[in-house]
């Protein structure tokens, strides 16, 4: 297996399709599951997924009143997740109306693995960016230091 290394990645960060098939599940359902994500990847970040809406069960979905800034993408709205009576708070992002050049990830949602029960990239069980800000996945071909783990912050 390839490995990647996150210092590769570019600044401002890559927008890509992906036909890997990426999963999300929580409180034991699933929640989501599609073989047409967005990856996206940045320098010192492992790569975020954004799924198509369509692909996601939106009904566990209710919109929070929380929303960020990236610089490259736009401002994030964040969702809460609620299936039966477990409730992960801000547990998904998107951007409902991103900036010039990230355009594929309208209204699509990415996860924040340790927000949730489990997510999968094809048959692997990823592991969260560290830190609580950053939504990337880990995988096995994916190498760093990545940003968000202590004494990460002035990267």
């Amino acid at each position: 297996m390839k490995k990647e290394s996150v210092w590769n990645y570019p600044r401002p960060p890559h927008v890509e399709a992906s036909a890997r098939r990426v999963r999300v599940y929580f409180a034991g359902k699933p929640v989501a599951d599609t073989r047409r994500a967005i990856r996206v990847a940045e320098t010192s970040h492992p790569p975020a997924y954004y799924i198509p809406r369509a692909d996601v069960r939106s009904y566990y979905l209710s919109a929070s009143t929380r929303s960020s800034f990236c610089e490259f993408k736009g401002v994030a709205s964040y969702w809460i997740l609620r299936v039966d009576d477990k409730v992960s708070v801000d547990a998904a992002w998107s951007y409902e109306d991103p900036s010039t050049g990230y355009e594929a990830i309208r209204g699509c949602l990415a996860f924040y693995a340790g927000k949730v029960e489990a997510c999968f990239l094809d048959e692997e069980r990823v592991q969260a960016q560290p830190g609580e800000f950053y939504g990337g996945w880990v995988s096995s071909e994916i190498v760093g230091p990545f940003k968000g783990r202590p004494g990460s912050g002035n990267w």
